[in-house]
């Protein structure tokens, strides 16, 4: 198993990580239908506060088990990947969770513990825990605690490329790896899962930091699809034409060439997960 850390500032303490998650429950008849919810042609956000327990979902072959499904291709929505969060019972899981040898998949744990089995290597991974899982490989995975547990799960077809074997299973934490810095700023800072370096990775999956007051600073336009998802902390962020508050348990998906860039708000630190496909010739035969 690959374990690494990109040199930069330190990593935050285990004890200082927040990871929201899906609201829950059903709101009273009293509240406002009034959101923040949109989907356009550029980009969707999804907000927590509509992430309830009428709108989960069900797979085959799992226990105990339920999901909110925020992205997966559709025409005019995501292209290249699905992102669930998962919640698991006590005593939940799956022996078989894919079925498909072409799909890669990475897993953040959010909430309890998991015990994560890989070519028949177990491991148990806390909040911050972070793995990977290449395509054809056999994998279980298992609440391994008392009380639920919860994680997000990103799935995206491989795609080979001659001379490239597929990557190595990654077992790691985010409290394990210190955040590499942007250039010329210490507010904005990027938790890497998998190697920049590494091209038979077609998509990363990161964590990024913005202090109080940080900023993306310039208008990023450019060719990779976008799946964020809040974990801690308020911004600002602009998504093509628009700017949009967002906040802990906020989803959003930016597709390619979508205007983005972003103000923290404060008073604490803003993080989210980010995908973002890599590495790879775009598809002039889309319907292939």
């Amino acid at each position: 198993m690959n374990s690494h850390s990109p040199k930069g500032t330190p990593a935050a303490p285990a004890d200082e990580a927040r990871y929201a998650g899906p609201a829950t429950g059903l709101p009273p008849q009293s509240d406002l239908t009034t959101d923040t919810a949109v989907f356009t042609e550029a980009y969707a956000v999804i907000p927590s506060s509509t992430m309830r327990d009428i709108v989960t979902s069900l797979l085959p072959g799992w226990q105990g088990m339920r999901m909110w499904v925020l992205a997966r291709p559709l025409s005019g929505f995501a292209e290249t990947f699905s992102q669930y969060i998962v919640e698991l019972a006590e005593g939940g899981g799956s022996d078989l969770p894919e079925d498909d040898p072409e799909i890669q998949h990475a897993i953040f744990v959010t909430e309890g513990a998991l015990r994560l089995t890989i070519d028949g290597q177990d491991h148990r991974l806390a909040p911050g825990g972070f793995a990977y899982v290449p395509p054809g490989t056999a994998w279980s995975v298992r609440n391994a605690g008392p009380g639920r547990s919860g994680f997000h799960w990103w799935r995206k077809r491989w795609q080979p490329v001659e001379g490239l074997t597929r990557p190595d299973p990654i077992v790691t934490r985010e409290q394990d790896i210190a955040p590499a810095a942007m250039p010329g700023t210490d507010a904005w800072a990027t938790t890497r899962f998998m190697d920049p370096e590494d091209l038979r990775h077609d998509m990363h999956i990161t964590l990024v930091t913005f202090q109080p007051g940080g900023s993306i600073p310039f208008a990023e336009t450019h060719v990779m699809e976008h799946g964020l998802f809040v974990l801690e902390g308020k911004a600002v962020y602009r998504l093509n034409r628009d700017w949009v508050e967002v906040g802990p348990g906020d989803f959003m998906w930016l597709r390619a060439f979508c205007p983005q860039a972003c103000y923290a708000g404060g008073p604490g630190r803003f993080r989210y997960l980010l995908y973002k496909d890599v590495n790879r010739h775009a598809n002039l035969w889309p319907n292939r």
